[in-house]
């Protein structure tokens, strides 16, 4: 079967569509033949660090349909649809965990069950554990246009949020995400986000912040939040380090949080998926979730997908087709630029 791979070099990886061995189910372990992968940001990351060791595996979710499984799986069954999470999804077919799938309704399109798994797992992980959502609380995404940010949006606002705010750079995306849920939008680029919360909460802040953007509006962010606010740190696409006053954190008696997979047990991660599917697949079922596909573009083609993911220029997801079919679903990234 081929795979791509993140071949390891003293200035860093790059990127290699490869022949590689078929992999085989063991207990408790299931084989997906994949038909599509999402991309996601921390990939990019992932081939600019690596610079020695072995070959790695690319990609973190996929959608497809399962091939075989071990033999004390009852969960799935061959031919069943399925999302998942786990590593080594940009290739042909993957060995997952069964306990890492979840089945996606055949009324949807491949492109957009690939877009499913990372995000709402990360986005349910992040407002709803972490962030502890209550029904009539506040929400402030940073940087709302990425998969993670629409996916948080989304279930803010089926889960009772009474206003969520949004930021971003640009004024067309930040109107574009009234469509998710966003009550108030905030177009960074010609408004101060803390004027703007406090503005529209009557000078208390909103009650939780899901940033992606790290170091640069670190100050906004805890200025942004009420009495007993919760910040969660997803990313930091801006930079890493930070510097604000901790007379706010101490008055307001707020929570920061770091969330990530990365220093989680197997065990851990596992359980997120399943308290993911168990909030949001009725919610997936029912039609009332929204995967938006930006671009998708050949697996081959992946470096040119990371190209195109950081230019910023994308709403939602960008997916890599794995099955030719693929491109029923959504145009592939040329034609869509016309090349």
């Amino acid at each position: 079967m081929k795979a791509m791979r993140i071949v390891p070099g003293p200035q860093g990886g790059h990127l290699e569509y490869l022949e590689v061995p078929m992999p085989t189910a063991g207990p408790g372990q299931v084989v997906v033949r994949v038909m599509a992968s999402g991309l996601n940001r921390g990939e990019i990351k992932m081939v600019r660090e690596a610079k020695a060791g072995a070959h790695r595996a690319a990609g973190v979710e996929f959608a497809g349909v399962v091939h075989s499984v071990g033999p004390d799986v009852t969960q799935v069954r061959v031919g069943d649809h399925v999302a998942g999470h786990g590593g080594g999804g940009q290739a042909e077919y993957v060995l997952a965990a069964a306990r890492a799938l979840m089945p996606v309704p055949r009324t949807l399109g491949w492109a957009e069950a690939a877009a499913f798994p990372n995000v709402f797992i990360t986005a349910h992980d992040a407002l709803i554990v972490n962030g502890e959502l209550r029904k009539g609380e506040t929400v402030l995404v940073n940087a709302a246009a990425s998969g993670v940010g629409l996916a948080v949006i989304q279930l803010a606002a089926l889960m009772g949020a009474s206003k969520i705010f949004a930021t971003s750079r640009s004024a067309e995306k930040a109107a574009r995400l009234k469509a998710y849920g966003v009550t108030h939008p905030i177009d960074v680029s010609t408004q101060d986000q803390t004027a703007a919360v406090m503005a529209a909460t009557d000078g208390r802040g909103v009650d939780i912040v899901i940033d992606m953007v790290g170091a640069p509006v670190f100050e906004a962010n805890i200025q942004s939040l009420a009495v007993k606010g919760r910040l969660v740190n997803l990313a930091r696409m801006g930079g890493n380090v930070a510097t604000f006053d901790m007379t706010e954190l101490w008055m307001k008696r707020l929570k920061l949080i770091g969330a990530t997979f990365r220093t989680r047990s197997e065990e851990e991660r596992l359980r997120c998926i399943e308290d993911c599917a168990r909030d949001t697949l009725p919610l997936l079922e029912a039609g009332r979730l929204q995967l938006p596909v930006d671009r998708v573009y050949r697996l081959e083609d992946m470096a040119e997908a990371h190209a195109y993911m950081e230019t910023d220029q994308h709403v939602g997801k960008i997916v890599l087709a794995v099955d030719p079919s693929v491109a029923a679903d959504a145009p592939l990234a040329a034609s869509v630029a016309g090349g």
